[in-house]
């Protein structure tokens, strides 16, 4: 088949390096010029794992082409996948300025009849606006074509986006077109029966077909459960921490139970990123437009936001106070794997510090800019960043800080307070380090084994 994904971010370069791999003829659009210049070279404009060299192979092997012309683009094409941003608005509700353009632009482009797919995380009922603007631009346009609405979310992890594309849990298609629908089905049929090369035939996706309307809730549902699983466990933490309880064998005990499952269990400074938090406040915004008081998703929210506050107040309790200290944060990205900053807890933690009058410095394996707090010194590697500090916090749980030599860390600091942000180290070897070892909701020393 030929693709067109339009909207060439991070959605939309994954899905259509990946539709590449898979044997598609892809065309992605891209109206920023310097990123379209990275993407026709095979450079990703931002880190993705695996990525880089997954686009690059597409590109060269001519199956996967980038372009401005939308005209150009969509000539020809079977389906039409939109992936352009939806940005939080200051109400909660998501700006839809980008896909009102990539809406309208495609409408002016249409030839013949041609199936979109929404892989954009668009509002619940968005299908049938999306459906009123496109034959708008096809009135103005004075065009006789035709087309059909799917949609189609997205549930891409950042760190592991090409993984999740290829080896999904499920694939879900809402749409009220059973031909369009089956149309898109049979462009995953490679990955439905994990027939590509790498595929796993013994371990295949399920096939969700629904309602347009359907699959646009349950994106943020999906997205709102995860958040809330984690606000749950980080707010049992705190109860640990004031009972002397241990969350790391709460969680895995609980884990245990089938009902539950052991994933999304990891207590810490709680989650970022660009999806949960727009997400959540979406789907609220959405349930009070229908006059409803999300009263639990609001709650998923502020204990996610108090997470954050309190590696400040564990600070200011370990140090008494934060004015004229020298505080060292490793990792600044939301998660492992990429190097998004999109609402990472090291911004708001940070600017706290700031504000308190601490001095910050940090190392990232793959963040080396941090415009967001520009008074944040960012060095070249962990030894570099922890110099003379009085405390330090691991921030993001990248797998390198598990071999870092932290006597040595211990040697250069000015204290020896170190706070695991994400309960990610082994605390004994911490205290065998010399450090002053803290985490969140966990026993100093965890001996404990499931068998």
């Amino acid at each position: 088949m030929k693709i067109a994904a339009v909207g060439s971010g991070y959605v939309g370069t994954v899905v259509s390096a990946c539709f590449s791999k898979l044997g598609h003829e892809v065309v992605g659009v891209e109206v920023d010029l310097d990123k379209l210049a990275q993407l026709q070279a095979g450079i990703p404009p931002f880190w993705e794992g695996g990525l880089d060299d997954l686009l690059a192979e597409q590109v060269a092997s001519g199956n996967l082409t980038f372009t401005d012309d939308m005209d150009a683009a969509l000539a020809g094409t079977d389906i039409i996948f939109l992936c352009v941003g939806t940005p939080s608005g200051t109400d909660g509700h998501p700006d839809m300025s980008y896909v009102v353009n990539a809406a309208r632009a495609i409408g002016g482009s249409l030839e013949g009849h041609n199936v979109i797919v929404t892989k954009s995380t668009v509002p619940i009922g968005s299908g049938m606006w999306l459906n009123a603007t496109i034959d708008d631009a096809l009135a103005d346009a004075a065009s006789t074509a035709t087309f059909s609405v799917v949609s189609n979310p997205e549930f891409l992890r950042e760190g592991s986006a090409i993984k999740d594309f290829m080896h999904p849990d499920r694939i879900v298609l809402g749409s009220d077109d059973p031909a369009a629908i089956d149309l898109v089905h049979r462009a995953y049929q490679p990955i439905l029966d994990q027939t590509f090369e790498g595929g796993r035939p013994d371990v295949r996706p399920a096939m969700v077909h629904t309602g347009l309307v359907t699959a646009e809730t349950v994106k943020y549902a999906a997205n709102a459960f995860l958040a809330a699983k984690i606000s749950f466990i980080n707010e049992i933490s705190q109860i640990c921490e004031r009972v002397g309880a241990d969350i790391t064998d709460v969680a895995t005990a609980i884990g245990l139970d089938s009902r539950i499952g052991d994933k999304f269990l990891n207590a810490g400074i709680g989650w970022g990123g660009s999806c949960f938090g727009k997400d959540l406040d979406a789907l609220a915004a959405i349930a009070r437009d229908y006059g409803l008081h999300p009263r639990m998703l609001d709650a998923v929210r502020e204990v996610n936001r108090s997470q954050r506050h309190l590696i400040v107040e564990k600070l200011q309790a370990e140090l008494k106070t934060l004015r004229g200290r020298r505080v060292a944060l490793l990792g600044l990205s939301f998660k492992p794997g990429t190097d998004d900053l999109r609402d990472a807890p090291a911004i708001d933690i940070a600017s706290r510090l700031v504000q308190l009058g601490a001095t910050v410095s940090a190392y990232d394996p793959v963040v080396k800019a941090f415009d967001e707090v520009p008074e944040v010194w960012i060095k070249d590697d962990v030894y570099a960043a922890v110099d003379r500090a009085d405390a330090v916090v691991l921030i993001t749980e990248w797998p390198e800080f598990n071999d870092v030599d932290y006597e040595r860390v211990c040697s250069v600091m000015r204290g020896d307070y170190f706070l695991d942000g994400r309960n990610f180290l082994d605390p004994a070897k911490m205290l065998a380090a010399g450090l002053n070892y803290g985490s969140i909701g966990r026993l100093p020393a965890n001996t404990s084994q499931t068998f």
